[in-house]
C-alpha cells in the first residue's frame, strides 16, 4: 500500500456492538435475533438509525436485504461492498455476523471522521437468513441475490411454524422494492470471527481467507412402524432408531477415514409422533457435511446412501436420503485477498493465510463480485453459543485490515 493506513475507532466499534448484543440478549450472555423476528427488526432499525447519521441513504431488496450507501467521487462507478448478518442463532453470540455489519458502518465512520472522499461508492449491507436457524436453507438472501436461487423460492421457505420468508418480510416492513439481483461491484469484503481455533492456537491476529470449504445438507428418513413399547417384541419391531444409530456409528467411521478435513454433524433429529412409550414411527435426523474438495464430498455423498440403505435395510425400515442445499467450495478472488494481505502487512498484524470451514455470504457473493473476507480470532474458536467472545483489540485490528483493504479499492480522494 503506497498510503500510510488509517484507523478505525476501536471504542465506537466496541460500544456499537455491545449495543446491538442488547437487542434479543439471552440470560446465558448470547443473542437470540433470528430471522425476521420482531428482534430482527430492532436491530435492523437500530443500524440502519446508526447509518443515516452517517450520511447513508439505505435501500432493501425484495427479499429485505439492506444496502446502506456512502457516496463516492462517481457514483456511476460499481462500489465496493462491505457487509455481512444481523440474524443469529437460537443461542448465538454477539459477533458472529453483526461484527462484519458494524465493521462495515466503522469504515464509512472512520472515513467521514477524516474528510476522505472515494472514487467509488462505498455500500454496506446486512443479507437476509444467514444462519438458516428459522428458514433453510442458510444464505438466502445473499443466493437469491447472486442468482443461485430465484427469488419465488427465496419467499416461499418456511419456518417450523409455517410462516414463509415472504409473509415475515411482509409483517415487520422489510419487503423492499428493489430487485433482489446483483449488479456490478468494484470488490467485496466481509470481516468476521473465525468461528474455529486456528488463529487463536497460533498466536495469529489476522486470517487472509483465501476461500470456503464445501458443504452439503441432508435430511436423512426413515419410517418405521409406531407400535406399543410394552407388547411388542424388539424382534417383531420396524423400529427407526435401531437403524439410526447404525447410521450415526458408520457416518462418524466415514469422516475418520475420510481425514482431519472431513466434518460430519447432526443438528437436528424429530421423532413422530414422539411418544415416550411408542416405538417411532418415523424419524428425521439432519446431516450437515463438509470437506474443502469438491471431488471428496461426492464420493462421501455416495458412501452416505450407501450406509442409509445398507442399515435401514438391516433394521427392516425405509431409509430416504433427501439433498437439501449444496454449496460448492469457492476459491475467492487473488486481488481481494492481496488487499486484504497489503492492508495487513501495512497495519503490521500477524497475519496467515486460511480456508473457511464455515459457509458465509462470501460464498454466493463470490461468484459474481471479486471477493475476500477478513478472519480475527475467537475464544477458544466457540461460535454458534452464547459463550462465542472476541477480544476488543483483535476485533479493531480486522476493522483497521477492512477499511484500508477497503480505501485501496476504492480509490482514495482527499
Amino acid at each position: 500500500m503506497s498510503e500510510r493506513p488509517i484507523k478505525a475507532n476501536s471504542e465506537r466499534l466496541w460500544k456499537r456492538l455491545m449495543e446491538m448484543a442488547r437487542i434479543g440478549a439471552t440470560p446465558a450472555g448470547g443473542c437470540n435475533r433470528q430471522t425476521l423476528t420482531d428482534e430482527d427488526r430492532q436491530g435492523r432499525q437500530l443500524f440502519e438509525s446508526w447509518c443515516e447519521a452517517a450520511g447513508c441513504s439505505i435501500e432493501h431488496d425484495q427479499m429485505g436485504n439492506i444496502f446502506a450507501r456512502r457516496p463516492g467521487e462517481n457514483n456511476d462507478q460499481p462500489p465496493v461492498l462491505i457487509g455481512s448478518h444481523l440474524d443469529t442463532q437460537p443461542t448465538g453470540g454477539k459477533f458472529d455476523g453483526v461484527y462484519g455489519v458494524l465493521a462495515g458502518l466503522e469504515v464509512v465512520e472512520s472515513l467521514n471522521d477524516r474528510n476522505v472522499s472515494t472514487a467509488h461508492p462505498i455500500d454496506i449491507v446486512v443479507w437476509t437468513n444467514e444462519e438458516g436457524a428459522r428458514f433453510s436453507p442458510a444464505m438466502i438472501g445473499s443466493g437469491v441475490f447472486a442468482g443461485e436461487f430465484d427469488l419465488a423460492y427465496g419467499l416461499s421457505r418456511r419456518a417450523k411454524d409455517g410462516t414463509t420468508i415472504g409473509q415475515e418480510l411482509q409483517r415487520i416492513g422489510y419487503a423492499g422494492p428493489r430487485p433482489c439481483r446483483h449488479y456490478p461491484i468494484k470488490a467485496a469484503f466481509e470481516a468476521h470471527i473465525e468461528q474455529g481455533p486456528i488463529l487463536e492456537d497460533k498466536g495469529v491476529q489476522i486470517g487472509i481467507v483465501t476461500g470456503v470449504q464445501g458443504m452439503r445438507w441432508y435430511d436423512i428418513e426413515l419410517h418405521g412402524a409406531a407400535v406399543h413399547a410394552g407388547p411388542t417384541p424388539m424382534t417383531s419391531r420396524r423400529d427407526p432408531v435401531r437403524a439410526m444409530h447404525a447410521i450415526l456409528a458408520e457416518l462418524y467411521r466415514l469422516a475418520e477415514q475420510t481425514g482431519p478435513a472431513a466434518r460430519v454433524t447432526f443438528g437436528d433429529v424429530r421423532v413422530e409422533p414422539g411418544s415416550r412409550n411408542t416405538v417411532p414411527e418415523k424419524i428425521v435426523l439432519t446431516l450437515d457435511l463438509r470437506h474443502p474438495e469438491e471431488e471428496v464430498l461426492s464420493k462421501m455423498e455416495h458412501r452416505i446412501s450407501e450406509i442409509v440403505a445398507s442399515e435401514s435395510a438391516s433394521a427392516n425400515v425405509e431409509g430416504i436420503v433427501h439433498n437439501e442445499w449444496k454449496s460448492a467450495a469457492i476459491q475467492f478472488d487473488e486481488g481481494c485477498i492481496q488487499a486484504v494481505a497489503d492492508s495487513a502487512s501495512a497495519l503490521d498484524y500477524p497475519a496467515m493465510r486460511i480456508v473457511s470451514g464455515a459457509g458465509h455470504d462470501s460464498v454466493y457473493l463470490s461468484k459474481v463480485a471479486p471477493t475476500s473476507m477478513i478472519f480475527v480470532p475467537c475464544k477458544q474458536g466457540i461460535s454458534h453459543n452464547e459463550r462465542e467472545s472476541a477480544k476488543k483489540e483483535d476485533l479493531a485490528a480486522g476493522c483497521d485490515v477492512l477499511l484500508n483493504a477497503a480505501l485501496s479499492m476504492a480509490g482514495r480522494f482527499d
